[in-house]
């Protein structure tokens, strides 16, 4: 009786121990910022964002000539001439402005794009080690969802090894 009881105890146990989940964490922004790709990442945002000024330059140098053209000949100007240059000044001033709103979003539609293939990289090498260790979930640390994690569960540095990322120097260590 005492041994049925043992037996079942330990097989009880058994099931909730291989039951049990291994839960890890994993800081991808950190991970990326120690990624030597992003230095020609960073290049390449620099490089778009100077032909976003550029281009907005154009436009505006556009509009201060057409503005001050206007000023200059606006009382010699047929009435129709005038509302046809008021119209165009409006509309170029519209233009300037729906740029200004979507260069950032378009600054932050290039970062995806240059990003991509290095969160690729993260994430085959974190499939790795989630599948040589066992993990069942793994949180992201750098979100706001996460309360607290003890470090021997952070697999953001054995990730970083299967990727061959050493961390860069002591300034930019993770906190």
């Amino acid at each position: 009786m005492i041994r049925s009881s043992l037996i079942i105890a330990f097989l009880t146990f058994s099931i909730f121990a291989s039951a049990q989940s291994k839960i890890g964490t994993i800081d991808t922004d950190y991970i990326l910022s120690q990624m030597p790709e992003m230095e020609e990442v960073n290049k390449g945002l620099e490089a778009y964002d100077k032909k976003l000024q550029q281009d907005f330059q154009t436009n505006v140098k556009q509009y201060d000539t057409l503005v001050k053209t206007y000023q200059a000949n606006a009382e010699s100007l047929a009435a129709e001439a005038r509302q046809e240059s008021e119209s165009e000044i409006i509309e170029l001033e519209n233009q300037i402005k729906q740029f200004r709103q979507r260069a950032q979003l378009m600054m932050q539609m290039r970062r995806n794009e240059l990003t991509k293939p290095l969160y690729e990289k993260i994430d085959a090498a974190m499939r790795q080690v989630i599948a040589a260790e066992g993990f069942t979930q793994i949180f992201h640390a750098g979100g706001n969802n996460l309360a607290f994690s003890a470090e021997e569960y952070d697999i953001t540095e054995k990730v970083m090894s299967k990727m061959g990322v050493e961390p860069k120097a002591a300034g930019t260590n993770k906190e």
